[in-house]
C-alpha cells in the first residue's frame, strides 16, 4: 500500500511540473477534422484515394518490422520534449529564398545562433542545412527530395506516405526499419502506427504536426516558405535549379497557403515568416535586417 501512495504522489508530481506520463496517440489524430480538406484536394488534383490508403498500409507494414524496443507514443512524446527545450523553432521550406535566409543569417549571426533553436526541415531542405552544418532535430519527408545521407542526419524522421512514394518507401525500408526515432503519417485514416495530423505537403504538415505540441512560450520562424510559382532547387533531387512549378505543383503550394491560414486560428504561438514575399493575415514578416536586428541578443 505505502508503495501504490508512493507512486501516485511521484505521478502527481510528474503532472504538476507539467510533464505527462505518456503522451496519447489521438492527441495528433486530425482525420476527421481534415477529412473535408483531404477530399476538397484530391478531387481537384485528381488523385487516388486507394493508393493512399495502400501506401498508408505499406508504410505500417514496414513499421511493424521494426524492433520490439519501438514505441510509437513514447517517441512522440520524446519528439514533445525536444521542441519545448528551447523557444525558438525554425522551419526550414525549399523555397527559392532558403539558401539567401540561411546564408545571410550565418554571415551576421554566426553558425552558433542555429544551435540554440530547434530546426525541423521540409524534405529537401535538409539536403541544404546538411551541407551549411546546421544540426536538423527532425525531417518532414515524403522521401522524394532526400537521400540516406540526409535520412541519417536528424535525431527524428516524420515520413509521410502517400499513393505516389509507395516505391521511394520500399527503397528506404532497410533505413526505416534501422532508424528509431521514426514517425508514420497518412492522410487518410489512421491505424496503430501510422498517423494523421492534418497537412497535405511536407512544409504545412510541419505546423499541423506540431499544433498540439507547443509550450506558450514557443515561437514559430518560417524560413524559405516562399509559395510562389517559382519552386526551389532543393523541392526534389533532380532539380539543378530554381524553376517555374508546373499547374500541379502550383496548386498545391496555394492549398498549402489556405491550409496554414485555417489552422493559423488554432494556434496561439508567434508565427512569422523570414524574407518572404507572402503576406498572410495573423502572421508576422521579418526581412533578413530585421530578423538579425531582432535576435542579434541570441547569438
Amino acid at each position: 500500500m505505502k508503495l501504490i501512495i508512493k507512486n501516485v504522489i511521484k505521478d502527481l508530481i510528474k503532472l504538476r511540473s507539467g510533464e505527462n506520463i505518456e503522451f496519447k496517440l489521438k492527441q495528433l489524430d486530425f482525420h476527421i477534422e481534415f477529412r473535408e480538406w483531404y477530399f476538397k484536394i484530391i478531387n481537384d488534383l485528381n488523385f487516388d484515394y486507394n493508393r493512399d490508403y495502400r501506401a498508408r498500409d505499406y508504410l505500417s507494414k514496414v513499421l511493424n518490422l521494426k524492433a520490439n524496443e519501438w514505441h510509437l507514443d513514447e517517441i512522440l512524446f520524446s519528439f514533445q520534449k525536444r521542441i519545448q527545450t528551447k523557444s525558438n523553432i525554425f522551419i526550414y521550406g525549399c523555397g527559392p529564398s532558403l539558401e539567401e535566409t540561411v546564408n545571410y543569417i550565418i554571415d551576421n549571426l554566426g553558425m552558433s545562433f542555429f544551435g540554440k533553436s530547434i530546426n525541423l526541415a521540409a524534405d529537401g531542405a535538409a539536403v541544404f542545412l546538411k551541407e551549411k552544418l546546421i544540426p536538423v532535430d527532425a525531417i518532414f519527408t515524403d522521401l522524394d527530395g532526400i537521400t540516406i545521407s540526409e535520412f541519417n542526419y536528424p535525431d527524428f524522421l516524420i515520413i509521410h506516405a502517400h499513393g505516389d512514394n509507395i516505391k521511394k518507401i520500399r527503397s528506404f525500408k532497410k533505413n526505416i526499419i534501422q532508424f528509431n526515432n521514426i514517425i508514420g503519417t497518412t492522410q487518410v485514416e489512421p491505424n496503430m502506427n501510422v498517423i494523421n495530423p492534418g497537412g497535405f505537403t511536407d512544409g504545412d504538415r510541419i505546423l499541423f504536426f506540431l499544433r498540439t505540441m507547443l509550450a506558450p512560450v514557443n515561437k514559430l520562424f518560417l524560413f524559405g516558405m516562399d509559395f510562389k510559382k517559382i519552386v526551389g532547387k532543393y523541392s526534389k533531387l533532380n532539380i539543378k535549379k530554381d524553376k517555374e512549378g508546373n499547374p500541379i505543383k502550383q496548386k498545391k503550394l496555394q492549398y498549402a497557403v489556405e491550409l496554414i491560414e485555417w489552422l493559423r486560428l488554432k494556434l496561439d504561438n508567434e508565427i512569422t515568416f523570414v524574407n518572404s514575399q507572402i503576406k498572410l493575415n495573423n502572421f508576422k514578416n521579418l526581412t533578413l535586417e530585421e530578423f538579425v536586428g531582432n535576435y542579434k541578443s541570441l547569438s
